[in-house]
């Protein structure tokens, strides 16, 4: 059956240099390239990767967690204002 493709210039240049390699027809070392790709196992299932977690301790007074975001900004802020003191 014929068909167009557009195969990129790179491997283009690979399939012919191997149609050369092996002394074969280019459309076989095509077909034969293909087939070989499409009869491949797939790719085995891996296991989600897991993050470890770690306990953080009992919390300081006033903290809730809830507000993390709010917290950052305020801790961000507090290192600015150290950092302009100081003529950073």
């Amino acid at each position: 059956m014929r068909t167009t493709l557009t195969i990129d210039a790179a491997l283009l240049r690979q399939l012919r240099q191997k149609a050369l390699d092996m002394g074969k027809p280019f459309k076989q070392v095509v077909n034969d390239t293909l087939r070989a790709g499409l009869n491949q196992p797939a790719s085995p299932q891996r296991n989600p990767y897991r993050c470890p977690t770690f306990s953080i301790g009992a919390l300081a007074p006033g903290v809730d967690l809830t507000k993390a975001n709010q917290l950052a900004a305020a801790l961000e802020a507090e290192l600015l204002i150290e950092k302009l003191r100081q003529g950073r």
